[in-house]
């Protein structure tokens, strides 16, 4: 004999049916866009060297703006990279870019009240400084690099500020104490193979991909930055107190460092605009970064740590207001 429940009275009916709604609308409102019309015209998005991070997520980010902005076009430019990247958005060249805080405070100092109308989007994740020699190669510390031929990142790059100011801590004049070239991740690992430079700083997330493809086949090491270099670069200026000591960690580049941490420096990059973008694109925009963080996070590993609740902090940059709205809107 079939079993007969007892009747749903009134009451829990409505409850039920409330709560549902509640969830629908919760669920509703992560996916569909912010109002009604998604915003449309035409940024330049300014990003990096094609091998770098910053190329990448940009890449896989317009992806994301084109899904939730489909009559918004996305012009992405290659860079050379943090430096450029700011002089870029201040001057109108570029709508929207990433680059790391110490660039956006150094052009600060190289351009009183240039930056005026810069503003903070979004902090995104940690660039780490990368000091790369081969394998069976002498030199054990930044130190060493006296007399070699060293790779210190292209100009107007945030691998060249930092490499700069590294090689000053350590006692090391770029200027005279090595032979300086100009090379970046695109072409500084294959340089590093073919034994035309004894070494090269590279400053990204990790892992990068030109990295992983030069330890494919090639075996190559990390020269530690440790911490008593980083509180000398403390002393050298403003924009240093940007970088703090850490370890670049183990799974970053597991074949070349085999269960290894590598003491080095980090600083955080920062998704940047102008205060004349509009607020209503900025802020579509910032939902999108927010929203797309595991789709691109499963292309581009430094994605994965963008969260939402440090994402805020975009110091020096004030945030955009069309960002703060988004935050807001979102407060628990």
């Amino acid at each position: 004999m079939s079993k007969v429940f007892p009747p749903i009275g009134r009451r829990r009916a409505l409850q039920g049916t409330a709560a549902a709604v509640v969830v629908l609308g919760l669920l509703l409102w992560w996916l569909l866009p912010l109002g009604e019309d998604p915003p449309s015209g035409r940024i330049t998005f300014s990003t990096g060297t094609t091998s770098g991070v910053y190329y990448e997520y940009g890449t896989r980010l317009r992806t994301a703006l084109a899904e939730d902005m489909p009559d918004l076009d996305v012009n992405l430019t290659a860079s050379n990279g943090s430096q450029e990247n700011v002089a870029r958005v201040a001057t109108g060249q570029a709508d929207f870019t990433i680059a790391a805080a110490d660039a956006v405070e150094t052009y600060e100092k190289d351009h009183p009240g240039a930056s005026a109308r810069l503003r903070g989007v979004a902090r995104l994740y940690d660039d780490y400084v990368q000091l790369v020699v081969p394998r069976d190669s002498d030199v054990r510390s930044v130190a060493d690099l006296k007399g070699r031929t060293v790779a210190t990142g292209l100009p107007r790059s945030g691998v060249r500020l930092i490499a700069e100011r590294v090689l000053m801590a350590a006692g090391v004049d770029p200027a005279k104490d090595i032979t300086a070239v100009s090379e970046g991740i695109d072409t500084g690992p294959e340089r590093l193979k073919r034994g035309k430079i004894d070494a090269f700083f590279w400053s990204g997330g990790v892992p990068t991909a030109g990295l992983e493809k030069l330890a494919d086949g090639f075996t190559f090491r990390f020269v530690p930055i440790d911490a008593a270099l980083v509180a000398k670069m403390h002393r050298q200026d403003d924009a240093t107190g940007f970088y703090r000591a850490t370890n670049m960690p183990e799974s970053a580049y597991p074949v070349i460092q085999n269960g290894s941490t590598v003491p080095t420096i980090a600083v955080s990059n920062l998704l940047m605009t102008r205060t004349d973008v509009d607020p209503r694109l900025t802020e579509w925009l910032t939902r999108t970064v927010i929203k797309s963080r595991d789709n691109i996070g499963r292309h581009v590993h430094s994605a994965q740590l963008v969260d939402l609740r440090t994402a805020i902090y975009t110091d020096p940059l004030p945030l955009h207001e069309g960002a703060r709205r988004y935050y807001r809107s979102v407060k628990p």
